[in-house]
This record gives structure tokens, sequence and C-alpha cells, in this order.
């Protein structure tokens, strides 16, 4: 027989969960389960610091703000979980220098997004709100609601991730024709759920009698839908269809608000449906002031459904985490890796810097990665090394949510096959040496590099070309005739804009033949100065490349 004292050992091995807002009852069972529970909806920003010392593992929705001096506070905190997507009020670079895993629930509410944006389209598409709002008032008047079917239109979807293709699936049995852009997913997935792929933004806006954005708010996308589609001035070639309607539950910003207020008002969109906006609350919004756009209040996560799969989900991730597992939505890395982190992190930088190269200089997605590990690093564990590269390749589309421990899991999720070799025999006169083979509709790009003797990293082939280059924050990448008179003007053109040229050199296969320059600058290059340089005689393409 167990007695008192038995009992409070047992307790006393139970970690600690500080609830902090309010999450489902379900997932507070789950949680009582294996911890002790407080909970304490609400919790000031004072007193989560006084108390904190005392927690295993911490629960938040938006609030409360999860700040280092909260995260250095907390001894004992190995988990933050986020009861929802964002994780704006967490300090993620706080929580992994201080080892704290934070994890998040991104697929909780993907189906409630979803219902959400078929029921704006509908509702702007037959004018619902208004009608609805006319008979409340006494009045009836059926001719003026008069609307659209979605059958036998055009739906483009940008962003073929999980809402997207959700809705792909359901506006197929909708009758609709359903096209997509994506330059992350492969053309398997867009075959997958039926929809057709689009080679660039423009050429989705010019079909598309409905648009609907899925995709993360980063630097790519805020604004990517603008004055260019909407056709603004009269000057430029219309690209977007007089009387689109337009969706977006997504992120605000991601459609530009003044650009689209304006085809409103020019009717070139017929009808916008808006679930979110760039500052929200709202009020004040110039898009309020029109009857032709249906206004909802971020409730896209707002269901039943999607609150129970957030609760559960979190409790379920935190749980996890203190059993010592690993979850694939964590959103940070914490120092949880063996003794030879300090030997690979150099292997894991280049690997990342591999990966990012790939989009910035192709534009293309993937469908197969193979990574080739040469000489010594080929005798490690390369695992890390891998995922450092998917890292890479995934984060120009997904933003700062990818990281170490999802990257494998969001690559498969887009149905990129990941190969890896190994070769502890040297190759082209390295010690060692990463290879890396990319594969996309029936094309290859390839890249290599290796581990300088000052412990840095270096591009040692891009494709055809040998190189020798070191990756820094600001690069040109220039395809360009092998001959007198084509490098000189180029360089002089970046000395008038007064951007200094910190290295640079030149690789080819054949004199007098396509030739591949790359340039390392002290500043970012604008617009103005890339359309002047890609006009030089000799000059066939300049591509800017950020690491």
């Amino acid at each position: 027989m167990e007695t008192e004292k038995d009992c409070l050992a047992i307790n006393a091995t139970r970690p600690k969960i500080l609830v902090g807002d309010k999450i489902v009852d379900e997932a507070l069972e789950m949680l009582r389960k294996e911890a002790d529970v407080d909970v304490n909806y609400g919790i000031s920003q004072e007193d989560l610091l006084q108390v904190i010392e005392n927690y295993d593992a911490l629960i938040v929705r938006s609030v409360p703000l999860v700040t280092e001096e909260v995260l250095s506070r907390g001894k004992r905190l190995k988990v933050v979980g986020r009861a929802g997507n964002g994780v704006d009020n967490i300090d993620v670079d706080a929580a992994t220098r201080y080892g704290v895993v934070v994890v998040n629930t991104p697929d909780s509410n993907s189906i409630s997004a979803c219902e959400q944006t078929i029921a704006l389209m509908l509702a702007a598409a037959r004018n619902i709100p208004q009608a609805n709002a006319t008979l409340k008032q006494g009045g009836w008047g059926r001719n003026r609601f008069m609307g659209n079917e979605l059958f036998g239109k055009t739906v483009g979807i940008v962003g073929l991730g999980r809402i997207g293709a959700l809705i792909a699936t359901r506006l197929k049995a909708f009758g609709m024709r359903v096209i997509a852009y994506d330059p992350y997913v492969t053309l398997e997935r867009f075959k997958r759920f039926g929809a057709e792929r689009m080679a660039n933004l423009n050429d989705l806006v010019r079909q598309a009698d409905f648009i609907t954005v899925h995709t993360p708010k980063t630097e790519e996308t805020i604004g990517m839908i603008g004055e260019e589609q909407f056709r603004i001035t009269a000057e430029q070639f219309q690209i977007a269809k007089k009387g689109v309607r337009v969706v977006n539950c997504a992120r605000g910003g991601i459609i530009d608000e003044q650009a689209l207020a304006e085809a409103l008002r020019q009717g070139i969109v017929a009808s916008a449906s808006l679930d979110v906006f760039v500052k929200e609350p709202c009020a004040g919004n110039p898009l309020l002031e029109f009857d032709n756009v249906v206004v909802t209040p971020h409730i896209g996560a707002t269901t039943h459904e999607a609150q129970y799969r957030v609760g559960t989900d979190v409790a379920t991730y935190v749980l996890t985490v203190l059993r010592g597992e690993i979850v694939p939505n964590t959103v940070n890395l914490p120092s949880l890796l063996g003794e030879e982190i300090s030997a690979l992190r150099p292997y894991s930088a280049l690997a990342d810097y591999l990966g990012k190269l790939y989009y910035q200089l192709e534009k293309a997605p993937t469908e197969r990665v193979d990574l080739n590990y040469y000489g010594e690093i080929a005798g490690k564990e390369t695992g890390l090394i891998t995922l450092s590269f998917l890292k890479g390749l995934l984060t120009p589309a997904l933003g700062n949510s990818v990281n170490l421990i999802n990257a494998a899991w969001l690559a498969e999720n887009r149905g990129i096959k990941v190969c890896e070799r190994r070769d502890e025999t040297s190759s082209a006169g390295f010690t060692s040496m990463i290879s890396v083979c990319i594969t996309r509709n029936g094309n290859k790009a390839e890249y290599a590099g290796t581990i300088a003797w000052d412990n840095g990293p270096r591009f040692v082939r891009i494709n055809n070309y040998r190189m020798d280059i070191t990756p820094t924050p600001h690069m040109l990448f220039v395809d360009h005739i092998d001959r007198p008179g084509v490098i000189g003007p180029f360089a002089s053109t970046l000395g008038r804009a007064n951007i200094n040229i910190a290295m640079m050199q030149v690789g080819r296969c054949n004199r007098g033949e396509e030739a591949l320059m790359t340039m390392s600058v002290d500043s970012p290059v604008d617009e103005a100065t890339l359309e002047q340089l890609r006009k030089i005689d000799g000059i066939l393409s300049v591509r800017v490349v950020s690491l």
C-alpha cells in the first residue's frame, strides 16, 4: 500500500504546467493525466514573472507575452505551447538561446479557414449580406441582388499548402476550374489536388474569375497582389479580368489594400471578401466603405471544432516535449543535439546557404533532392546537415516558421523526395564536400560547397561552372557572353550607382561562350540599376541573391 510519503514523492516527479489562456476542458484533462496543471486565464505580465520559475511548461494564446525576461526567469521551463498559429507574442530567438522549445498548432484551424474562405466567396457572389440587411429593414427588391454562380468559373488559388489544397478539392466539387500558383510545391501536388499549375502569378490573375490567397505573410508575399495585377493606371496592360472577385482569409497585406480599394472604385474588382486586414481592429479602413466588400473580424479559426483541435493539439505537443521527444510543429531548435554539433555547425551553415541559393537562382519548385557527402564529412552524422539544407530551401516560401526540426516534415508534406548518399573518398580535391542535385519537372540544378581553411563556407560549383564563392548578404549572379567589353561596363554601372564591389570572379566552360560572373557587393542593388545592368550588351541575365 502506498503511504502519503510515497504519493508525495510520485507527485514531485510530475512536471508542472501553467495554462495562461483558455483552452478546451478536454485539453486540460489530457494535461492533468501526466502533469500538475495550474489554470490562470488572463494572467498579468507581472504575475507571470513572479511565478514562471515554478513551471516546466507554459501554454498561451495571444497573451501573455513570453518575453526574454519571462524566459530568463523560467529556470525549469522546457516548452512554451502556443494554442494557435502565430507566435508574435513569444520571443522565439530568446527561447532558443535559453533552450526552451516553442510549439504551435498550424494545422488545427485549416478546415475552419477553408470553409470561411468558401463562405465569403459565396456571400459576395450572391450578395447575401446586402440581401439580408435589406430584408431585415423591411425591404425586398429581389432584382437588386442579381448574383453569379461559382459553377463553370475559374478560381485562382495563390498558395497550394494545407488550406489551399483543401480549397482546391472543395471547389472542384462546385464544378469550378481550379488553377493555382505556388513555386514551392511540386507538379505532383498540383495533380493530386486537381489544380492546373500556373507558371507565374500574373498568368493566374489573367484567367481567374475568383482569386483567393493562402500564403504565409513574408517579405516576398506582402503586397504580391496589387497595382500591377489590378491595372490601376490607364497606361498599364490589363492583367486582372474586369469583374474579378478576390478573397483574403490568410493574412492582411498580402493583397495591397490601397490598390484593392482603387480597383473597386474603377470597377475592375466586382467584390472583395476579407477576414484579415493590415491593421486589426480595422476601424477607418477605406475598404469598409464599399457595399460590395464583405468583411468579417478575423474569425477564420473561430469554430468549436477548430478550438477543440487547437487545445488538444497543443496539449499533445507540450506533453511530447516534456517526455523528451521531438514534435513536428516545433518553431525553434533548442540546444538538444549531441557533442558533434560543433564539428557539424560549419557544414550546417553551408547546407543552409546551398538551400537558399537554389530558389533565388532557379525560381522553380522542387521534386527531388539528392544530397551527396564526400570525404571526411561523409563519416559524420549528416542528418542535421540535410535538415539545414531543407530549412534553407523552404525558408524563402514559408518564412521563419521553418526550422531544423520541422524542415523534413514540411518537405515531405510538399511532395519533395530527399535522398542522401555518403562516399568517404574525397571529391574534386576537397577533404570534404557537399554536392546537391535538385530535380524539378525533368530539369536539374547542381551545386556543391566545402568548408575552407578559415572554417567558412564556399560554393565550389554552380551547375556546370567551377567556382570559389564566399556567401555574402548581397550577391549578383550574372550570365553573360565571354568576350571583351562586357564586364567593364557592368562594373562601371555599379560604380556610378555608388555600389562597391567586394569580390568578383568568373566561371566559364568554353572560351567565347556563355559564362557566369558572381559579385559580392556592399549594399543592395536597386531596381533601376538592375534594369541598366540587364540592358548592357552581352549580359544575358542578372539575378540577385541575398544570403
